[in-house]
């Protein structure tokens, strides 16, 4: 589902600006139109007005598609800046009255299914061996707590007495 996180219009004859905002990023943005005779380049870079309002940061770009099914020409992209926590992925519809709308879609991430196993629903599988085990069972024995020794002094405190050494 596309929300609209903000809508855009030519500002006297000039640039397309208007206002972005989500929870947390807002800015006024400017597209600033891009002209090259590489047919890969964007159709805009997306420009925002610094903190201090006296210079623009590129923070982005959109590259111009067109619906299969509608035939409607939109722009897509992706607006990222360090102080955003992630990268926002947007696209960038024509309205009716010569604006354009902003709206921004989470990525679907694919559902995959796990692969099919040899046992039943009510088997568990074999757990791996153990850190630095290379397979063949477990003997407190012979390898130990994984702690290793200790050089660490007996504790003194309260309730706790002190182990005397033994004398043979």
């Amino acid at each position: 589902m596309a929300r609209n996180i903000g809508t855009l219009a030519r500002v006297n004859n000039g640039p397309i600006a208007g206002d972005i905002k989500t929870l947390t990023f807002s800015a006024k943005i400017a597209l600033r139109e891009v002209h090259s005779s590489n047919e890969r380049a964007p159709a805009f870079d997306i420009m925002a007005l610094s903190s201090d309002r006296r210079s623009w940061v590129e923070i982005g770009a959109l590259w111009e598609f067109t619906s299969n099914s509608t035939g409607e020409v939109f722009y897509s992209g992706r607006i990222d800046d360090v102080s955003m926590p992630a990268p926002i992925d947007i696209a960038v519809f024509k309205q009716e009255d010569g604006s354009f709308a902003v709206s921004w879609r989470r990525p679907q991430r694919r559902a995959t299914m796990p692969a099919p196993t040899e046992n039943s629903d009510n088997e568990l599988p074999d757990l791996p061996p153990a850190s630095g085990e290379m397979g063949g069972s477990y003997d407190p024995q012979t390898t130990g707590d994984g702690l290793g020794e200790s050089t660490a002094s007996a504790p003194k405190g309260r309730g706790a007495k002190a182990k005397q050494p033994e004398t043979v």
